[in-house]
């Protein structure tokens, strides 16, 4: 069973979400980057940059596959984790802590209610195995 910090929110595309104050930090799952296997790129936004809810945010590319990162959120990056451009490999050892992907101002905070708590993204784990 994947790792599921109970502190976080999720997203059915396999993003967690951490909410403080008005930003959110955004990465991907443990289930996502298992199901990846090893993550050799990531291509990340710019600080700056807007994107709406749903928009794709980057993509992380591993040995077997290139996969969209969206956003669950909509809102403005203010932080990029720039050392996952020289060491992508930090998503699979540490997918909830150093593994963070970007820091988004939130546009409307309110959007954080459609995401998933722990218990719910457990479910559509196992609904989806």
């Amino acid at each position: 069973m994947a790792n599921i910090p109970g502190e976080l929110k999720y997203s059915k595309e396999h993003e967690w979400v951490k909410v403080d104050g008005g930003r959110a930090v955004i990465g991907i799952t443990d289930y996502a980057q298992d199901s990846l296997g090893d993550i050799v790129f990531v291509e990340l936004p710019n600080v700056g940059d807007t994107f709406e809810a749903g928009d794709t945010l980057g993509v992380v590319e591993s040995v077997k596959a290139a996969s969209d990162i969206y956003t669950p959120l909509s809102g403005k990056v203010v932080e990029i984790n720039r050392e996952l451009e020289d060491s992508p490999e930090v998503i699979n050892e540490d997918p909830y802590e150093k593994g963070w992907m970007v820091v988004l101002e939130l546009s409307d905070p309110s959007q954080v209610e459609n995401l998933l708590s722990k218990e719910e993204y457990e479910q559509f784990l196992e609904e989806n195995a």
